[in-house]
């Protein structure tokens, strides 16, 4: 396993984080906590959660988990707050003051731990201004709940102005990013990839495989049904299938599986520190882990560029993410 800085940060963590969006839904993950372990064993230290995931309850399995093992103090834990947690609270989502702090003691209470190692703001909102959520974050830092703070789904502007804004009031700045980003939407290389290099900005993308698809469980049969008007109508089309294709040929040259090569490209591309692998069972957290030792060339990144150009997207469930990308109704 390899090691990358988190950003400008001292902190390493493993080249895939785990991801446990779906920790706490047993239709779906029968046992996470073994899923854990053996992530743990097989070198990865980096666990991502939210405080919305299974409505708590996969920050309730990571930290049974990690008082189980014994091995907190090695884990970079990373959760997220701005989701509604009560739609009848109008205070209980978004990124003010006090709905962060609330959620941060709350986080801190399921996974059993006295500190987050990285706390992030979900989404933006631009019906806070930024310096409101920056000083939230900056007191739960020097109060020794939070060791580092970051963004999700941001767009490069709006992190920019975030480290604009620490800079203008002296407060902990903003040391990650985590974007969706798979070989089948590259539109991050445009703006927020740049941005994070020029900046020292970690990149830890969500949706490496997007959503399932680029390990070859859809097929071109579904071009065909009667979808009209549905999501498939607009996201399983003949370009998709077509990089799908590609991907399956270097897959069979490199013998390994879609989804090893699809994690490999992702985490050697330029700026990308640790995609976020998100396994239902052990068997696909070993499948994802044969990722470590593929080789990416550059012959292999041309023939991706050939169907899937950098910068570009192709239509795809996962670019359906919802976020506020501004611009913000307050100045600071």
């Amino acid at each position: 396993m390899e090691y990358r800085n988190l950003g400008r940060t001292g902190v390493k963590i493993s080249m895939f984080g785990l991801g446990s969006l779906l920790f706490g839904k047993p239709e779906y993950i029968s046992d996470p906590i073994d899923i854990i372990d053996q992530a743990i064993d097989a070198g990865i230290n980096y666990i991502d959660t939210a405080n919305v995931y299974a409505g708590g309850a996969s920050e309730e399995i990571i930290g049974k988990a990690l008082q189980k093992n014994g091995k907190r103090s090695r884990i970079i834990l990373a959760t997220k707050v701005h989701f509604s947690v009560n739609r009848k609270d109008p205070n209980a989502c978004g990124n003010s003051r006090h709905h962060i702090i609330q959620q941060c003691d709350r986080s801190l209470q399921r996974l059993q731990t006295d500190y987050i190692d990285l706390y992030q703001i979900h989404r933006p909102s631009s019906e806070v201004a930024i310096d409101e959520t920056l000083r939230a974050l900056d007191d739960l830092i020097r109060s020794g709940k939070v060791r580092y703070i970051g963004t999700s789904t941001f767009a490069a502007w709006q992190i920019v102005e975030a480290l604009w804004a620490s800079n203008e009031f002296k407060l902990n700045r903003i040391i990650s990013e985590h974007p969706p980003y798979h070989i089948l939407d590259r539109s991050i290389e445009r703006e927020l990839i740049p941005m994070a290099l020029t900046y020292d900005v970690a990149i830890l993308p969500w949706s490496p495989l997007a959503g399932g698809f680029i390990s070859g469980k859809y097929n071109r049969d579904l071009i065909h049904l009667p979808i009209k008007g549905t999501k498939l109508d607009r996201h399983f089309n003949q370009y998709a299938f077509d990089a799908l294709d590609i991907i399956k040929s270097i897959a069979l040259e490199k013998q390994c599986t879609p989804s090893q090569f699809a994690l490999a490209w992702c985490t050697r591309q330029p700026g990308i520190t640790a995609p976020i692998i998100g396994p239902r069972t052990v068997q696909q957290l070993e499948n994802s882990l044969g990722a470590v030792d593929i080789h990416i060339t550059d012959e292999d990144r041309r023939r991706i560029d050939a169907v899937t150009p950098p910068g570009q997207t192709i239509n795809f469930p996962e670019i359906d993410y919802q976020a506020d990308f501004g611009p913000h109704q307050y100045r600071w």
